[in-house]
């Protein structure tokens, strides 16, 4: 029972994440409600569904805590931020609060040549108006220090060995479920290469959205984050799977390190292990 508890809890924590934006931002349309809600429930059922499981399905490293934990608690915090922040904008636009004056200083410093701040409010399309165009920038700048504090705690729990625990066995099945260790080259080598790809696509990645999302409003409807709920969403999409996935390949390079390890220990003890005392009639 404490089990499906926890599934249950779980499951609600993430649904009311996904609903904070709907609930908390102002004029905000009955299909969006609906649209929220729809997703909500989705995702609750996904996490009740894939924690409850004997086996493991979609979600990784679901035996490997506090990583999920940590992923979530950084969305979390994003989301919150930005709602609030775009909250403090849509009832007070001369508000002095902290949360306000903070993000104006972090857009101050990262309106820079070049910085992703800088080319995502570049990459909209032009002719709206300069207070959205602040409004995107305070929030750009908010969510991208937020990810970058988020994933310099999760480093420093990598350095200290604090994450993978050296007391528990780490499963590579049960955490990496789609990774086919049998497949391909050797599993220490795949997961290297894995995780080496997975991290050079964080890193780019908050520098090349910019730019496919001005190619995309040659094709498409271009994206104007006008409207509070989509800013709050698009702006932590943009700023949470780059850090997800430098995170990610972080995490399985650790994996292959652990794994580089073992098969150290296992060699020597069998090469501490003497071997039997040879007959005159052994080969």
């Amino acid at each position: 029972m404490s089990h499906v508890a926890l599934c249950i809890l779980r499951g609600f924590l993430v649904a009311m994440i996904l609903l904070a934006p709907a609930l908390f931002l102002p004029d905000i349309s009955n299909d969006a409600a609906q649209a929220a809600t729809l997703l909500a429930l989705i995702a609750a059922i996904v996490v009740i569904t894939e924690y409850s499981a004997s086996y493991p399905g979609l979600i990784e490293f679901r035996d490997a805590k506090p990583y999920n934990r940590g992923r979530f608690m950084l969305l979390a915090v994003i989301i919150l931020s930005l709602t609030f922040l775009q909250r403090d904008i849509a009832f007070s636009p001369d508000s002095a609060s902290f949360l306000t004056v903070v993000s104006i200083r972090l857009a101050d410093i990262l309106n820079f040549t070049f910085s992703p701040v800088s080319m995502l409010v570049t990459a909209l399309p032009q002719g709206l108006g300069a207070d959205h165009l602040a409004s995107v920038m305070v929030s750009a700048a908010l969510a991208y220090v937020l990810s970058l504090i988020g994933l310099a705690i999760f480093f420093v729990g990598l350095l200290t060995g604090f994450w993978p625990s050296q007391n528990a066995v780490f499963n590579v099945w049960v955490n990496l479920p789609n990774f086919d260790p049998t497949k391909g080259v050797d599993v220490v080598q795949r997961l290297e290469r894995d995780g080496q790809v997975n991290f050079i696509l964080g890193i780019i990645m908050p520098f090349s959205l910019p730019a496919l999302l001005h190619l995309s409003s040659l094709l498409v409807q271009p994206m104007t984050l006008e409207t509070p709920l989509a800013l709050v969403w698009g702006i932590t999409l943009w700023a949470f799977i780059p850090v997800s996935l430098v995170m990610r390949g972080a995490a399985m390079y650790r994996v292959a390190q652990l794994i580089r390890a073992q098969r150290r220990r296992i060699a020597e003890e069998e090469a501490a292990v003497p071997l039997p005392p040879q007959s005159a009639y052994s080969a």
